[in-house]
């Protein structure tokens, strides 16, 4: 156990030792074992965007195993996905790579101004499958957000008497926010404070752009001073509202794109303090050659 896993440990002393033993497994697997940062691969696309939209640029994709390998082969921390994807290749590759449960989630095949996403497992599951973890996601912005909140408060006080991890994918969506609302920096800050209040051990956050949805937010940043200029900048003060980065919080890939964009980005995470990617559509929608070259870089960058 390196110091820096135990000082992260350390920032939570309301959990149990099952959960504190999980939480070091994540912490001490893959390339990046040990140095307090993760990558983890989270194929959780399939329910979210549809088949051939997630696998259909790799059709190895639509099987499942092929998760599994790519976050084996490519030495990532853990590997999330909903309960079918897990079902189908937890026995074969037991033992090989964390699992994350993602216990809810929602389909496109409605245009839901204000979205909310179904229960699709249960702690039960995640324990049969021999999960670290669950994931949740809650949308701030929505009219359902308040029901996703008390839910997670129940998931999670599950989860946690049972000794495992919670990880909260906090995405802001609804009618009352606008698209660039969805990445600004007072948006994404909150989420990722709401996602520590509600009890999460991980948070799941987009990276922020420079907008500022909410006015009086706006007048605070400019009064305080609070700087945003730089991708680094903005990923430092989205720590700064994870309880002064006493809590891990991660940040999602987003669309496929260059692999100089996504190495970039995984510059200022760590320039900022940020714990790591949780990328999913930016790997397993490359060939697979092409996908372990990138995750090797990127675990390079976050070593240091």
């Amino acid at each position: 156990m390196t110091e820096r896993v135990r000082e992260i440990l350390s920032w939570y002393g309301a959990d149990n030792p099952g959960t504190l033993t999980n939480l070091a497994r994540l912490l001490n697997h893959g390339k990046l074992g040990g140095k307090g940062r993760l990558v983890i691969l989270p194929v959780d696309q399939g329910f979210e965007h549809g088949p051939a939209r997630s696998f259909a640029p790799n059709p190895a994709g639509y099987d499942p195993r092929y998760h599994f390998q790519l976050a084996v082969e490519s030495g990532c921390s853990a590997y999330a996905a909903p309960l079918g994807f897990l079902e189908a290749g937890a026995r074969e590759f037991a033992g090989e790579i964390p699992l994350i449960l993602k216990l809810n989630n929602h389909d496109i095949l409605m245009d839901e101004k204000d979205p909310l996403q179904a229960v699709t497992g249960s702690v039960e599951h995640a324990l049969r499958l021999g999960c670290v973890g669950i994931g949740y996601t809650i949308y701030p912005g929505s009219s359902h957000r308040l029901a996703m909140y008390e839910q997670i408060r129940a998931l999670g006080e599950q989860a946690k008497k049972a000794g495992l991890v919670v990880v909260v994918w906090s995405y802001a969506r609804g009618s009352e926010i606008s698209k660039n609302g969805e990445t600004a920096i007072d948006v994404i800050g909150y989420c990722a404070h709401l996602a520590a209040q509600l009890g999460a051990h991980i948070i799941k956050v987009k990276l922020p752009s420079t907008h500022i949805e909410q006015e009086a937010a706006r007048k605070v940043y400019e009064k305080e001073k609070v700087q945003i200029e730089t991708l680094a900048d903005r990923v430092k003060h989205v720590a700064q509202c994870t309880f002064d980065g006493r809590r891990i919080v991660i940040f999602s890939g987003g669309p496929t794109s260059s692999d100089d964009s996504v190495l970039t980005e995984a510059c200022a995470i760590r320039d900022g303090g940020g714990f790591g990617s949780i990328i999913g559509r930016n790997s397993f929608q490359r060939k697979k050659a092409d996908a372990l070259k990138l995750l090797s870089e990127i675990i390079k960058i976050y070593e240091g």
